[in-house]
């Protein structure tokens, strides 16, 4: 631990010559938030929040995290089991349509899933003013406050507001430059069944609500929100439903809002005896320990990371100008803000203890949102993710990891009474209420191969920590996943591989009509991986020497990757694909990232198909798929089509013409369109990838560096193997790495230029396998090639290996040659 500690407190000493303009880390507009997608979030991972900034009438739309419509239990269908043999004997017989038809009819759960829902508005009305002066609102993401800051008449108003880290609430203060100046009305509205009333004399505005039936299960999640503002001078009253607050000087407003939610399958919680003591403690601190106390908690994680890849004059613009222009200016500062509001999302919507980040983190205004802002695992909630680990906040992934934990639980029934199998099984959504079943129309639905997707970050979260406490008590699922696909993988009749079926690749016809299949190449890569890893898992545990051979066994007759007529990777197991073809999802190059089963090195013959294969799906999507993109161009080693892919990305997804495409709202949410948070994660990780990459078998720096980004500093990148990254770059080149080592072993770096050490360190050059066990590699089989395939070995730029021997605690620090 004190070696860990030793490392931490070199980034601190590092930080803190390294401190970022403040200006170049907020988001700020000269104007009010005119609709949801330009209002500004705050969020302290349970209680979220939405400022508009209106000087007459500010709105905060405000969420719980445990707010979801229905209450506990599964959405298993056992009458879908005897459906399934049909199926898999329809596709086996090539009658494709005739098994979607069967499948769309009959695989139906007893519900698709419950909503996350808003909790309502807190409203705050102002006197009536005439025009306001030198208007500014900004979301600072260093110190995760919102402000807005305006003048009427000579006197200047500010608020300030924030979901606080440190006391669970989220804290409004009013104040101006002249005594007696705040004025205002508190009010509150929800669009679920609900009432308001407020206490007497020391008045609060409680709302108390229950969320809504859907699908036919009851809405048993009961919620209270109270309100409590505190004046410096002036008076308070209560006016019908409304508290008013008449001439103070300072107001401080405090909103606690919990539910009856304890668990998944507990929902026995006092909801009002939670919020009103949070509420209580809130108060007992005053506003100034309050706010330090809050960016205390906020910075110990987001300082981790700083990036730094220029500034220009666009830099001094208000944001949403910033955007619309991004594509016609150079405005690289633009790019460090977008990666890092994704860190400062991640951080706001998903802390240890609490639910994982949904399709919208924790911000919803929707009683019906899209999807029902639920946990898609297909890709979306798996996305969220992905930067948890390589931006250096393993501690965000903690709600993900226990969700996993609780999916396993909830997942055996599912496997039991759909598939007659052992271990747990999950599809393509889930909720907070952990269910299993397929979700939807068989067409999305009908994929079980969740349970093997969110299983590798349980292996990765190891790779990266070296918490064999951890793996321990994570190994049960690992093995209990294999396990199910142990009992339904089935021999498919042409080639005798063992196959899913029935299953799809996510949200892909490979035939008008036609979606569900056997073999498709994503659940072949998910089971390589999964059983690949938990032989691993197992052998460091020194634990079912048994069972591993028979995963080894079993992973030797899965189907193989394949190479088709077009030079793609094949997306099924057949020669389907359509190089026409944009569609949104690539599941097929999953074995590219964020696996680590496709290589430049290890295996070129799929590199380029999978290149290939990305070509052919086109640049311009929904806003999570260019997010994915991002991540793909970097790992085929092409910064410039990486760069090209974020241009896309921060393209306003509200066009000239009115239409919403794929992009990026002035707010910089991601547009699917609509909103959907994975875009902003998935790019973040994306950019991190650009600059160091750490899953094949090395450390590779600077691996996909576009001519954009000329001179660079990026601090706290996270490698696997628990080594954290420092890079400087000049003129495109290579200048400074520096190396903390928090489990000590052999380091491996791919580096762009010659490296000399700079404390002596025995630098030598690489040779071999890598010695360090958080770096093997799986060599996966050589790929089945179509004849009429033309592949092109890939050129790649010179790069010099080294090893150096690391011990816990110790930095090491280089300069090119």
């Amino acid at each position: 631990m004190k070696k860990i500690i030793y490392c931490i407190v070199f980034q601190l000493m590092v930080l803190s010559s390294f401190a970022q303009d403040n200006t170049g880390l907020k988001l700020w507009y000269n104007h009010p938030a005119s609709g949801w997608n330009e209002a500004l979030p705050i969020g302290n991972g349970r209680l979220g929040a939405m400022v508009f900034g209106n000087p007459a009438r500010e709105q905060l739309q405000l969420n719980e995290e445990t707010v979801w419509s229905g209450g506990p239990g599964n959405n298993t269908n056992p009458a879908i089991r005897k459906v399934l043999p049909e199926v898999t004997r329809l596709i086996f017989e090539g009658k494709y349509l005739d098994a979607e038809q069967l499948a769309m009819e009959k695989v139906l759960s007893a519900d698709n899933g419950m909503m996350y829902q808003p909790v309502g508005n807190l409203w705050i009305s102002f006197p009536e003013q005439p025009d306001t002066a030198g208007y500014y609102r900004d979301l600072n993401i260093e110190d995760a406050v919102a402000s807005v800051k305006y003048e009427v008449n000579g006197v200047h108003y500010t608020r300030q507001v924030f979901s606080s880290f440190a006391d669970n609430v989220i804290i409004v203060r009013l104040t101006a430059d002249q005594p007696g100046k705040i004025s205002c009305s508190i009010g509150m509205d929800c669009q679920l069944r609900s009432k308001i009333t407020i206490d007497g004399d020391d008045p609060v505005i409680n709302l108390s609500g229950i969320t809504d039936d859907h699908e036919g299960v009851l809405g048993q999640v009961r919620f209270h929100a109270l309100v409590k503002p505190v004046c410096e001078g002036g008076k308070v009253a209560v006016s019908g439903q409304q508290i008013v607050i008449d001439q103070a000087n300072v107001a401080t407003i405090y909103i606690s809002v919990a539910t009856n939610f304890k668990n998944y399958r507990d929902i026995s919680i006092n909801a009002f005896a939670k919020a009103d003591s949070i509420l209580q403690k809130a108060l007992a601190v005053d506003y100034g320990t309050a706010l330090k106390n809050h960016i205390y908690d906020y910075q110990k994680y987001f300082n981790r990371v700083r990036l730094d890849l220029g500034t220009t004059v666009a830099a001094q613009k208000p944001t949403d100008e910033r955007l619309s222009k991004f594509k016609e200016e150079n405005d690289p500062q633009l790019v460090s803000l977008f990666f890092q509001f994704g860190r400062y999302l991640l951080i706001s919507s998903s802390q240890p203890g609490g639910q994982p980040a949904n399709l919208q983190g924790i911000w919803n205004d929707r009683v019906t949102p899209p999807w029902d802002s639920k946990y898609t695992t297909n890709i979306n909630a798996e996305m969220n993710y992905w930067p948890a680990e390589n931006t250096n906040l393993p501690e965000m992934q903690q709600p993900f990891l226990k969700m996993v934990e609780e999916l396993s639980q909830s997942g055996r029934e599912t496997a039991r009474e759909i598939y007659g199998a052992r271990g747990w099984v999950l599809h393509h959504n889930t909720d907070i209420w952990r269910i299993t079943g397929p979700v939807d129309h068989a067409c999305s639905g009908l994929w079980p191969t969740g349970g093997a997707w969110v299983c590798q970050h349980l292996w990765e979260h190891y790779l990266y920590t070296g918490d064999r406490h951890f793996l321990k008590k994570a190994y049960p699922e690992m093995k209990s996943a294999a396990q199910f696909f142990l009992d339904i993988l089935q021999k498919e009749p042409e080639h005798g591989w063992l196959v899913v079926s029935p299953s799809i690749s996510p949200e892909h016809s490979f035939m008008k009509g036609a979606t569900v299949c056997a073999g498709a190449t994503m659940d072949n890569q998910l089971l390589f991986d999964l059983f690949s890893n938990t032989m691993h898992a197992a052998a460091i545990l020194g634990e079912d020497k048994a069972f591993s051979d028979t995963l080894r066994i079993t992973r030797a007759k899965l189907a193989p990757m394949q190479i088709g007529q077009y030079s793609q990777l094949q997306e099924w197991m057949k020669d389907w694909d359509n190089p026409e073809d944009h569609h949104r999802h690539i599941s097929h190059l999953y074995g590219l990232f964020p696996s680590n089963e496709i290589s430049p090195y290890r295996t070129p013959e799929l590199f380029d198909a999978a290149k290939n294969s990305l070509l052919n799906r086109g640049d311009e999507s929904t806003g999570w798929s260019m997010g994915w993109k991002v991540n793909l161009w970097a790992r085929l080693l092409d910064g410039n089509h990486a760069f090209k892919l974020i241009t896309d990305q921060l393209t306003p997804a509200i066009r000239p013409d009115g239409k919403v495409k794929g992009g990026t709202f002035f707010n910089l949410f991601d547009a699917h369109p609509p909103f959907q948070i994975d875009g902003n994660f998935g790019c973040a990780a994306g950019i991190a990838e650009m600059l160091m990459q750490s899953y094949d078998g090395f450390i590779y720096i600077l691996p996909a560096l576009p001519d954009k980004w000329k001179s660079g500093e990026v601090k706290g990148l996270k490698a696997r193997g628990g080594f954290q990254v420092d890079i400087i770059w000049k003129d495109g080149k290579l200048e400074k790495l520096t190396v903390c080592s928090e489990l000590g072993g052999n380091c491996r770096v791919r580096v762009p230029e010659p490296l000399k050490a700079v404390d002596g360190a025995a630098l030598k050059k690489a040779k071999g396998e890598n010695s360090n066990p958080f770096y093997v590699v799986n060599q996966v089989e050589k790929p089945l090639v179509s004849p009429k395939a033309r592949l092109k070995r890939p050129k790649l730029k010179e790069t010099y290996l080294y090893d150096f021997q690391t011990e816990a605690g110790r930095t090491y620090s280089f300069v090119s040659r």
